[in-house]
């Protein structure tokens, strides 16, 4: 599981869109991405964590993290892409520590960090068992992985729901919000398709981790995870 081969074509995208990446996002989320952060993020960054946000684009959140612990924590932010990295510079007040890598190759010792967060990117992994075992290799005993991210309805009845609205309704409202690099947002159908359903996400994620709280909402189609070493 993973995108394998579309990997590549994923990235060219996401470099494209840079320019309108966190305005569209806002908007296809129906407004919701801000919520689901927090609600992904609260109780399970602590004060005090060192943190890896992979997969962090501009780090949003990052930024959800420091605002929940008055900036009381210690962030490196990890991207395939160099260009996502250089645009964080105005975000933060402060300058934060930067790698540039894959899910599947992650360049920092065994047990290094408290929580490792990813906010809409582990869907864009190549090979997705791998990402999961290099994130768990990585955490502390006791860490916590933290996943906001599109959501695979198990009932076939809401997956085709958010299928349609990925392939006919987002178009339409990236289009609105971002003009033609808006419509590049239509890559975002191919990741969902090649994405496991809730249920056997969970269960991939179990394979490594001890124990998980999987939240749901919008019928399924967001999810709010936290998995525990």
């Amino acid at each position: 599981m993973g995108l394998g081969s579309y990997w590549g074509e994923v990235m060219e995208v996401l470099r494209e869109i840079i320019p309108v990446y966190d305005k569209v996002n806002s908007i296809i989320s129906l407004g919701k991405d801000k919520e689901h952060r927090i609600r992904g993020i609260s109780q399970r960054v602590l004060p005090g964590n060192k943190i890896l946000d992979a997969g962090s684009g501009f780090g949003n959140m990052s930024k959800t993290a420091m605002r929940l612990t008055d900036g009381n924590i210690s962030i490196t932010l990890y991207d395939p892409l160099v260009p996502m990295l250089k645009n964080t510079g105005t975000f933060f007040e402060k300058t934060l520590d930067m790698a540039n890598g894959v899910f599947e190759h992650i360049p920092f010792r065994d047990e290094e960090f408290d929580a490792v967060l990813c906010g809409y990117s582990l869907r864009d992994a190549i090979n997705l068992r791998i990402a999961i075992s290099e994130i768990h290799r990585v955490l502390k005993k006791g860490g916590r992985f933290v996943i906001v991210d599109l959501g695979k309805p198990d009932e076939v009845f809401f997956r085709a729901g958010v299928s349609f609205y990925l392939r006919c309704i987002l178009p339409i409202l990236a289009f609105v919000a971002g003009g033609r690099l808006g419509l590049k947002f239509g890559t975002l159908y191919g990741t969902y398709k090649r994405w496991p359903k809730n249920k056997k996400l969970e269960q991939l994620i179990l394979e490594k981790f001890s124990r998980i709280e999987f939240e749901k909402d919008l019928m399924g189609g967001a999810i709010m995870v936290a998995a525990y070493k």
